[in-house]
Protein backbone atom coordinates (compact mmCIF):
# COMPACT_ATOMS: atom_id res chain seq x y z
CA UNK A 1 0.00 0.00 0.00
CA UNK A 2 1.49 3.41 -1.07
CA UNK A 3 0.63 6.13 1.57
CA UNK A 4 0.21 9.82 -0.51
CA UNK A 5 2.54 12.21 0.48
CA UNK A 6 2.45 16.14 -0.37
CA UNK A 7 4.80 17.26 -2.78
CA UNK A 8 7.34 20.23 -1.80
CA UNK A 9 5.76 23.56 -3.39
CA UNK A 10 8.82 23.97 -5.50
CA UNK A 11 8.96 20.23 -6.91
CA UNK A 12 4.93 20.69 -7.57
CA UNK A 13 5.77 24.14 -9.26
CA UNK A 14 8.40 22.47 -11.46
CA UNK A 15 6.02 19.51 -12.25
CA UNK A 16 3.43 21.58 -13.68
CA UNK A 17 5.72 24.19 -15.92
CA UNK A 18 7.70 21.50 -17.19
CA UNK A 19 5.24 20.52 -19.98
CA UNK A 20 4.74 23.98 -20.94
CA UNK A 21 8.88 24.13 -21.27
CA UNK A 22 8.83 20.75 -22.96
CA UNK A 23 6.32 22.01 -25.72
CA UNK A 24 9.03 25.01 -25.98
CA UNK A 25 12.14 23.48 -26.10
CA UNK A 26 10.08 20.63 -29.04
CA UNK A 27 8.67 23.72 -30.65
CA UNK A 28 12.36 25.53 -31.99
CA UNK A 29 13.83 22.40 -32.50
CA UNK A 30 11.07 20.59 -34.38
CA UNK A 31 8.00 22.48 -34.98
CA UNK A 32 4.50 22.57 -33.93
CA UNK A 33 3.32 19.06 -34.29
CA UNK A 34 6.52 17.29 -32.60
CA UNK A 35 5.82 20.15 -29.77
CA UNK A 36 2.35 18.88 -29.75
CA UNK A 37 2.97 15.03 -28.79
CA UNK A 38 5.90 16.25 -26.62
CA UNK A 39 3.50 18.59 -24.63
CA UNK A 40 0.85 15.51 -24.42
CA UNK A 41 3.37 13.53 -23.04
CA UNK A 42 4.84 15.67 -20.29
CA UNK A 43 1.46 16.83 -19.05
CA UNK A 44 0.59 12.90 -18.73
CA UNK A 45 4.10 12.37 -17.39
CA UNK A 46 3.62 15.11 -14.97
CA UNK A 47 0.39 14.48 -13.54
CA UNK A 48 1.30 11.00 -13.09
CA UNK A 49 4.05 11.95 -10.59
CA UNK A 50 1.86 14.15 -8.77
CA UNK A 51 -0.72 11.40 -8.79
CA UNK A 52 1.88 8.35 -7.99
CA UNK A 53 2.96 11.14 -5.10
CA UNK A 54 0.22 12.74 -3.83
CA UNK A 55 -2.45 9.72 -4.66
CA UNK A 56 -4.63 12.94 -5.75
CA UNK A 57 -5.18 15.49 -8.60
CA UNK A 58 -5.99 18.61 -8.23
CA UNK A 59 -9.32 20.40 -10.38
CA UNK A 60 -7.09 22.55 -12.54
CA UNK A 61 -4.22 20.06 -13.79
CA UNK A 62 -7.02 17.48 -14.74
CA UNK A 63 -8.90 19.96 -16.73
CA UNK A 64 -5.71 21.24 -18.44
CA UNK A 65 -4.46 18.10 -18.78
CA UNK A 66 -7.81 16.89 -20.32
CA UNK A 67 -7.92 19.67 -23.11
CA UNK A 68 -4.01 18.98 -23.67
CA UNK A 69 -4.87 15.44 -24.91
CA UNK A 70 -8.30 15.73 -26.60
CA UNK A 71 -6.95 19.33 -28.35
CA UNK A 72 -3.05 17.43 -29.01
CA UNK A 73 -4.86 14.42 -30.63
CA UNK A 74 -6.79 16.65 -32.38
CA UNK A 75 -3.98 18.75 -33.93
CA UNK A 76 -1.74 15.60 -34.00
CA UNK A 77 -4.34 13.23 -36.40
CA UNK A 78 -6.17 16.45 -38.11
CA UNK A 79 -3.01 17.91 -38.72
CA UNK A 80 -3.75 20.78 -37.76
CA UNK A 81 -2.26 23.14 -35.71
CA UNK A 82 -5.57 25.47 -34.95
CA UNK A 83 -6.45 22.78 -32.50
CA UNK A 84 -3.43 22.95 -30.11
CA UNK A 85 -3.56 26.92 -30.53
CA UNK A 86 -7.15 26.87 -29.08
CA UNK A 87 -6.37 24.62 -25.64
CA UNK A 88 -5.29 27.71 -23.96
CA UNK A 89 -8.61 29.71 -25.14
CA UNK A 90 -10.55 26.68 -23.98
CA UNK A 91 -8.67 25.81 -20.38
CA UNK A 92 -9.24 29.33 -19.81
CA UNK A 93 -12.98 29.49 -20.29
CA UNK A 94 -13.33 26.76 -18.43
CA UNK A 95 -11.56 28.07 -15.34
CA UNK A 96 -13.94 31.55 -16.32
CA UNK A 97 -16.85 29.39 -16.14
CA UNK A 98 -16.18 27.87 -12.58
CA UNK A 99 -15.29 30.92 -11.32
CA UNK A 100 -17.88 33.11 -12.45
CA UNK A 101 -20.33 30.53 -11.87
CA UNK A 102 -19.82 29.82 -8.54
CA UNK A 103 -19.47 33.67 -7.66
CA UNK A 104 -22.50 34.53 -9.60
CA UNK A 105 -25.13 31.26 -9.01
CA UNK A 106 -23.45 29.76 -5.76
CA UNK A 107 -22.66 33.27 -4.19
CA UNK A 108 -19.02 31.43 -2.99
CA UNK A 109 -15.58 32.36 -4.14
CA UNK A 110 -14.33 28.76 -4.99
CA UNK A 111 -10.55 29.78 -4.94
CA UNK A 112 -10.89 29.30 -1.39
CA UNK A 113 -10.76 25.44 -2.08
CA UNK A 114 -7.44 26.16 -4.21
CA UNK A 115 -5.74 28.92 -2.21
CA UNK A 116 -6.95 27.87 1.43
CA UNK A 117 -3.76 26.55 1.89
CA UNK A 118 -1.68 30.19 1.27
CA UNK A 119 -3.86 32.64 2.73
CA UNK A 120 -7.38 32.78 4.85
CA UNK A 121 -9.67 35.11 3.62
CA UNK A 122 -13.11 36.95 4.61
CA UNK A 123 -15.96 35.30 2.01
CA UNK A 124 -16.39 38.32 0.55
CA UNK A 125 -12.62 38.65 0.00
CA UNK A 126 -12.55 34.96 -1.35
CA UNK A 127 -16.02 36.19 -3.59
CA UNK A 128 -13.85 39.15 -4.86
CA UNK A 129 -10.90 37.01 -5.95
CA UNK A 130 -12.57 34.35 -7.24
CA UNK A 131 -14.14 37.13 -9.54
CA UNK A 132 -11.21 39.21 -10.78
CA UNK A 133 -9.55 35.90 -11.37
CA UNK A 134 -12.45 34.83 -13.60
CA UNK A 135 -12.29 38.20 -15.85
CA UNK A 136 -8.97 37.87 -15.86
CA UNK A 137 -9.21 34.09 -17.33
CA UNK A 138 -11.71 35.79 -20.19
CA UNK A 139 -9.38 38.25 -20.54
CA UNK A 140 -6.60 35.52 -21.86
CA UNK A 141 -8.95 33.51 -23.43
CA UNK A 142 -9.72 36.54 -25.55
CA UNK A 143 -6.04 37.58 -26.40
CA UNK A 144 -5.28 33.95 -26.85
CA UNK A 145 -7.78 34.02 -29.92
CA UNK A 146 -6.87 37.68 -31.01
CA UNK A 147 -3.09 36.56 -31.14
CA UNK A 148 -3.01 32.87 -32.95
CA UNK A 149 -5.58 34.46 -35.44
CA UNK A 150 -3.53 37.53 -36.30
CA UNK A 151 0.27 36.64 -35.69
CA UNK A 152 2.76 33.59 -36.97
CA UNK A 153 2.82 30.53 -34.76
CA UNK A 154 6.80 31.41 -33.99
CA UNK A 155 4.93 34.51 -31.86
CA UNK A 156 1.90 32.33 -30.39
CA UNK A 157 4.27 30.30 -28.89
CA UNK A 158 6.10 33.32 -27.65
CA UNK A 159 3.31 34.52 -26.29
CA UNK A 160 1.96 31.33 -24.52
CA UNK A 161 4.99 30.71 -23.21
CA UNK A 162 6.21 33.75 -21.85
CA UNK A 163 3.11 35.92 -22.26
CA UNK A 164 0.60 34.27 -20.88
CA UNK A 165 3.14 33.30 -17.58
CA UNK A 166 4.35 37.45 -17.18
CA UNK A 167 0.99 38.71 -17.38
CA UNK A 168 -0.67 36.21 -14.90
CA UNK A 169 2.47 36.79 -12.23
CA UNK A 170 1.77 40.69 -12.73
CA UNK A 171 -2.10 40.12 -12.11
CA UNK A 172 -1.21 37.96 -8.96
CA UNK A 173 1.00 40.60 -7.98
CA UNK A 174 -1.71 43.03 -8.11
CA UNK A 175 -4.36 40.77 -6.24
CA UNK A 176 -2.31 41.39 -3.24
CA UNK A 177 -3.69 44.51 -1.71
CA UNK A 178 -7.15 42.25 -2.19
CA UNK A 179 -5.46 39.76 -0.04
CA UNK A 180 -4.21 42.18 2.72
CA UNK A 181 -7.46 44.09 2.99
CA UNK A 182 -9.83 40.81 3.46
CA UNK A 183 -7.65 38.52 5.29
CA UNK A 184 -9.76 36.77 7.80
CA UNK A 185 -9.31 37.31 11.51
CA UNK A 186 -6.73 34.98 13.05
CA UNK A 187 -8.38 32.27 14.88
CA UNK A 188 -7.05 31.43 18.21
Amino acid sequence: MHVSQKLPPNVKLALDFTPLAVFFVAYKLEGVMAATIALMVATTLSIAIIYLKERTIALAPLITGGVVLVMGVLTVLLKDEQFIKIKPTIVNLAFATILLGGVVIGKRGLLKYVLDVAFQLTDEGWRMLSARWGFFFLFLAGLNEFIWRSFSTDFWVNFKVFGMFTLTIIFAVSQMKLVERFKAPEQP
